[in-house]
């Protein structure tokens, strides 16, 4: 699943400022973990945690946000994500 890339803008001292709201109001993913963790290493076990997976087949939905792309795009060999619809 490819992730676009959002420009920040400068804010104080040069640090990058986050997305407005807008920027994470594109819609919701349905994340299913669909693979084990056994045997993988602890970043991947700690950004499926961030996720809020914990068993195999559990599902959560999240916003689409840069951070939880980023996030699936790190263990995108052991998670399916559907795009959901915006009520």
């Amino acid at each position: 699943m490819a992730v676009t890339q959002t420009s920040w803008k400068k804010g104080k001292k040069g640090q990058p400022t986050p997305p407005t709201k807008e920027a994470c109001g594109l819609g919701e993913l349905k994340i299913t973990l669909v693979r084990s963790l056994v045997s993988r290493p602890m970043p991947q076990r700690l950004v499926v945690k961030g996720l809020g997976l914990r068993k195999l087949n559990s599902t959560v939905i999240r916003k689409d946000c840069p951070e939880i792309r980023g996030m699936i795009n790190k263990v995108s060999h052991l998670v399916k994500v559907e795009a959901l619809e915006k009520k």
